[in-house]
């Protein structure tokens, strides 16, 4: 069974940083493309950033050159490092595979992002 925890968010200015990071357990990890979703609050889920196993990654456009994922295969850890944070970042962020597994989905952890 796969399981992710999500863990970093919190609440920060306009401009700010922080780091995601997601625990993944089940063996999928380390041979998935691995994601990070967001949902916004009224909004539908959406893609943010993804990682192949070799580390390739590609981003939304929203967020293009502000954030950066990472993985560690041996740890089976995904990371979001998130700067020149923006209010329209302010969301629930969840970590996943990509295409999503449907019973993989974690609890989220909360970015919220003052102006």
């Amino acid at each position: 069974q796969v399981h992710m925890v999500e863990s970093g968010g919190g609440l920060v200015q306009s401009g700010g940083s922080l780091r995601l990071s997601c625990a993944a357990s089940g063996i999928f990890f380390s041979i998935s493309t691995m994601a990070w979703y967001r949902r916004a609050p009224g909004k539908e889920r959406e893609l943010v950033a993804s990682i192949t196993r070799p580390g390739q990654a590609t981003y939304a456009d929203s967020v293009k050159g502000r954030f950066t994922i990472s993985r560690d295969n041996a740890k089976r850890m995904m990371y979001l490092q998130m700067n020149s944070l923006k209010p329209e970042d302010t969301a629930v962020y969840y970590c996943n595979a990509q295409p999503p597994a449907t019973n993989a989905w974690g609890q989220g952890t909360q970015v919220t992002v003052s102006s």
